[in-house]
């Protein structure tokens, strides 16, 4: 059954009139509720309580602390000038490279929960930041060695700011900063020049020349140029986040904000960014920026500035106000206003003069007086008064290291870092080692010292000219600290660590270590054998040390490695300079630095007592006929087999073009063609066939016309300067590209193929790079060689093969010896460099003399006990040296054998001057044991077939490597170079009769342990 639908009679009862009525309700409501709240935003604007009370409560919880080991909270900053410049950008990456150079993170900040979330939400980290940091050097007992301060001037606390300052920097940027009114205002926002701001950058959307004035604070401008990328704000994205930051920052020590308001204002000033100048760098802060663009001392400008208003000092102040002034200014285009619109800057300042007077911040005497005084900029680059760098030599070096190990680019970048350095240098010792040193250098000086006397100086001798590197290190808790290293030469060059010098005799105790490390070898290859079995291995004619090993475990009943060790030093060697060496690549001759050395048969064990050359020589020779053999194989496998043969001439042919081609890119890079083909006929003997060849080998298209003028121009002071038409053109066709062969050409020319050919090359590739010259000549190199592989040249070529084959050996010994140390990547290949023509480090010595006293172990060099970054700060981070394993270099068998020849030196050899030991002011005594070395260093000029033409000495040297008592290592070099060098005949005796006179220096190293606790403590670095 089907009921009609009910109805009910909305209208008869009055439901629509008390619906309407409802609607009106409710708008009433939201009306009043949005005046509620928009009187509740005023107030919140007005006095910024709920961010007072939400912001401080935040802030009690943002915190961090510092905790042994390595921090898993740590947040560090991506960018942002400050956090960059201070190095806290590049603490990861600084980890990174001290951990491979063996430091750990001894400890390190932990952020809290809320600061690392606010730094996970993109905030930047809320802390009490420096406005001031640099590199802090200190030696082993915490005595500051450097100081760098950036900025260097700066305000400490609000009340040093004159109040004039304070003033007009909140009346140009932020004029309610400091209402005492609101004591929880939120100095990082202010609402009418915000909501401005925002207004006209949607008008910008409309009119793109609409001008969009800043909304920034000064907090927020302290964020922008400190941490944002770059210093700007690129995004509004990036507005909001400076905002954010600023007020969590501002309310970390509660809700009334006043003192961290006028923290910004110091901070404002301390930092803003001035631009950079030439010599100064990058200047930041209102004391830089007044030294650096106007020459005005700061502390100077603040006292007029803080004086009282005087007639007598209104000129004054007024320069000094309006000096301050633009540079308030200047910061909204730093760049443009003080590098190069100073124009401009003067007449924005006059403006705010006026503005500044008429809204009663200064008075109009002052403004009157400002106005009449121009600026004038100083742009000049700043000129640093010279330095002595033999005072400094120690920080340099200091400093150097760290640039190294920190993989900073320069000194200027290092300097900034927030970062203490504490070295193993031991002041004191340095300063007095560094004042004796330099007392030397003085006739009265090296008469107290002993240095003149027999192979020392002489009586004409002026030490003023001499130079004098001391390293000396301290093994200790398994590293060698580096605790005095000085020199005396005022240059930003480093003896110790920066030169490869000539170390004479010295060479001699690598070469040394080399030999008994071979016959260790030999021995654990051979010693198991039995006589017969001795007996059937059949060495190669030309290795003489295998022979020896052989023969000596035949006929002995000793069989130990120190026995054989013993044994070898104990073999003979002639020391007759009479004899051709042929090694290097050509024939030479040595010579013993004592006559009467010469005739004489001497054990390796006395020849290195006294420093004999030409064993070492044989010596090395042996060395390096074993290498040879044990690289290449038998003297039958390289020389007999046509297919090896071949390869080590290809070889040979590849690397001596490349030499050549080298030599003719650098003769003739940069030139025009003219200019190459003159320098090049030079030197070609003016005969018209050779220079016909060289200008058709050169310039092979170029036309008959040029050809002529060409040759009369080259023989027009010769016989030839008549040839007449017909006969230049039979030269030019004779001698075509296409008639000769490159080598016959160059045969033809008297002039190197390659030669001809690179002219001709760079002729037409003026731009090409010695790779790419390289790469093109790569078949033309070997047609030129293409006589050395004629059978009828077998004696040529065998002494090609010889001399790879001995490359080859002299790279396994650099091998040997960059393991102990030697720093250089190759040798020079000859039997000179037993006798120093390889050239070594003085600091290098030490290291290997340092491994002899360790017992044979290569301890770590420690030049820093800790290094500590951003102290105080977030970022904070401690490194020591890890505790690693010192890797064994040398048997304990060697090590007794050298040790033992080392202290024969001292004892009866050439560093007798000490055979009775150090003897030190408290009476103490300790032995010493070391290797001398005296380096004469020339440059030879050769005339054609040999013909020595000119020789002079470039430098000499005097180096003894050193060992004291079971405490100290390391060096003392006395170096003299060109023009002086050749006036000086001392020995390596005046560097030992120097350390003696060191003993008073060195004492106080011996005066107990007081320094022992920080050295173990901190474990130390590289």
């Amino acid at each position: 059954m089907n009921r009609p639908p009910v109805r009910f009679p909305f209208r008869a009862i009055g439901v629509v009139p008390v619906w309407r009525w409802f609607k009106w309700l409710l708008l009433a409501a939201f009306l009043v509720a949005l005046v509620i709240a928009a009187r509740l935003v005023q107030i919140e604007i007005g006095t910024s309580r709920l961010q007072a009370r939400y912001l401080s409560e935040l802030g009690r919880d943002i915190a961090f602390t510092v905790d042994d080991g390595a921090s898993h909270s740590i947040r560090f900053p991506a960018s942002g000038p400050y956090d960059v410049r201070l190095g806290y950008a590049s603490l990861p990456s600084f980890d990174q490279l001290l951990s491979a150079r063996g430091f750990a993170v001894a400890s390190q900040a932990r952020d809290s929960a809320r600061m690392a979330s606010l730094a996970d939400d993109s905030l930047f980290l809320p802390y009490d930041e420096k406005d001031q940091a640099g590199l802090l050097l200190r030696d082993a007992s915490g005595t500051l060695l450097f100081s760098a301060r950036y900025p260097d001037r700066v305000y400490d606390s609000f009340d040093a700011i004159p109040p004039l300052v304070v003033n007009a920097l909140l009346f140009i940027e932020d004029r309610y900063l400091l209402d005492p009114e609101q004591p929880n205002r939120n100095p990082a926002i202010d609402w009418g020049r915000f909501s401005r701001a925002l207004f006209d950058q949607g008008m910008r959307v409309i009119d793109r020349h609409q001008p969009t004035p800043g909304g920034s604070t000064l907090a927020t401008q302290i964020e922008k140029f400190r941490h944002s990328p770059g210093g700007r704000t690129a995004t509004p994205p990036e507005k909001l986040r400076q905002i954010a930051s600023a007020s969590v920052r501002a309310y970390l020590g509660g809700p009334q904000t006043l003192a961290a308001r006028r923290q910004i204002v110091v901070r404002y000033l301390n930092s803003v960014p001035l631009a950079a100048k030439p010599g100064v760098g990058e200047i930041s802060g209102m004391g830089d920026g007044l030294a650096a663009w106007y020459g005005r001392d700061f502390d100077e400008v603040n006292r007029i500035l803080n004086a009282p208003a005087s007639a007598e000092s209104l000129g004054a102040q007024a320069l000094a106000f309006k000096q301050a002034l633009s540079l308030m200014i200047a910061q909204r285009a730093p760049s443009r206003f003080l590098r190069s619109g100073s124009m401009e800057l003067d007449r924005l300042t006059d403006s705010y003069l006026r503005l500044l007077a008429a809204n009663g911040i200064i008075s109009l005497s002052l403004r009157d007086a400002a106005l009449a005084t121009p600026l004038e900029l100083d742009r000049a680059p700043r000129v640093r008064p010279p330095v002595s760098f033999v005072t400094r030599k120690a920080v340099t070096a200091l400093r150097a290291h760290l640039l190294t190990t920190l993989g900073v680019s320069g000194f200027y970048d290092l300097d900034r870092l927030d970062l203490t350095a504490t070295a193993a240098l031991d002041n004191r010792v340095q300063q007095a080692v560094s004042e004796r040193l330099a007392s030397a250098a003085t006739r009265e000086g090296a008469q107290a010292a002993g240095l003149y006397g027999f192979e020392m100086l002489r009586t004409q001798d002026d030490p003023s000219k001499i130079a004098y590197s001391f390293t000396l290190f301290e093994p200790r808790d398994g590293a060698n600290l580096v605790r005095v290293q000085t020199d005396r030469v005022n240059q930003p060059f480093d003896i110790n660590q920066g030169a490869r010098l000539n170390l004479g005799s010295t060479a001699k105790l690598r070469t040394l270590i080399t030999y008994l490390q071979i016959v260790s070898t030999l021995h654990a290859r051979y010693a198991s054998m039995s006589v017969a079995q001795l007996h059937d291995v059949k060495p190669d004619t030309q290795d003489m040390l295998t022979r020896w090993a052989l023969g000596y475990l035949s006929h002995t009943s000793d069989l130990s490695l120190s026995a054989m060790l013993d044994a070898a030093v104990e073999r003979k060697y002639s020391a007759s300079p009479g004899e051709t060496f042929y090694t290097g690549g050509g024939a030479q001759t040595f010579n013993n630095f004592e006559a009467s050395d010469n005739g004489r048969i001497l054990t390796v064990h006395r020849a290195f007592q006294h420093s004999v050359n030409l064993v070492f020589v044989r010596l090395m020779r042996d060395i390096v006929h074993y290498e040879m053999v044990q690289t290449a194989g038998p003297t039958s496998q390289w020389l007999d087999d046509p297919a090896t043969r071949r390869t080590y001439l290809t070889r040979f042919a590849d690397q001596e073009s490349r030499v050549y081609m080298h030599r003719f890119y650098t003769k003739y890079r940069g030139k025009t063609a003219d200019e190459a083909l003159a320098v090049l006929l030079l030197d070609v003997r003016k005969s018209p066939p050779k220079v016909a060849t060289v200008l058709r080998s050169v310039a092979p298209d170029e036309p008959q016309v040029w050809f002529d003028a060409q040759m009369r121009a080259a023989l027009k002071r010769t016989p030839a300067a008549t040839l007449s038409s017909d006969d230049l053109a039979k030269l030019y066709t004779k001698y075509g590209i296409d008639r000769f062969n490159l080598n016959d050409r160059g045969y033809i020319a008297s002039v190197h193929p390659l030669e001809l050919w690179t002219v001709n090359y760079l002729r037409d590739h003026p731009l090409a790079t010695e790779s790419q010259l390289q790469e093109a000549s790569r078949a033309v190199r070997f047609t030129a060689y293409s006589w050395l592989f004629k059978t009828r040249y077998h004696a040529t070529q065998d002494r090609r093969i010889k001399r790879m084959v001995e490359l080859q050996a002299f790279a396994e010994i650099g091998k040997s010896w960059r393991a102990l140390g030697y720093p250089f990547a190759t040798l020079t290949p000859s039997y000179a460099a037993a006798i120093g023509a390889s050239g070594d480090r003085p600091v290098a010595l030490a290291q290997l003399v340092g491994t002899i006293a360790n017992g044979g172990k290569m301890l770590p060099t420690q030049t820093f006990v800790e290094l500590e970054f951003a102290k105080g700060t977030p970022y904070e981070t401690h490194f020591t040296r890890a505790a690693t394993t010192p890797r064994t270099a040398l048997s304990p068998e060697i090590v007794d054998v050298v040790h033992g020849l080392l202290r024969d030196v001292v004892l009866g050899g050439t560093a007798k001057r000490l055979a009775a030991g150090m003897t030190f002011p408290d009476g103490q005594t300790l032995d010493v044991y070391g290797k001398t070395g005296t380096g004469d260093q020339r440059f030879n000029v050769f005339a054609r077939g040999a013909r020595l033409i000119e020789s002079r000495k470039v430098n000499r040297s005097a180096t003894f490597v050193f060992v004291i008592g079971d405490r100290f290592f390391g060096t003392l070099t006395a170096y003299v170079h060109e023009p002086y060098a050749a006036r000086y005949a001392f020995t390596s005796a005046l560097s030992v009769q120097l350390l003696k006179s060191l003993a008073p220096a060195l004492q106080p190293l011996l005066d107990g342990d007081e320094h022992s606790a920080i050295l173990s403590s901190t474990g130390g670095g590289e």
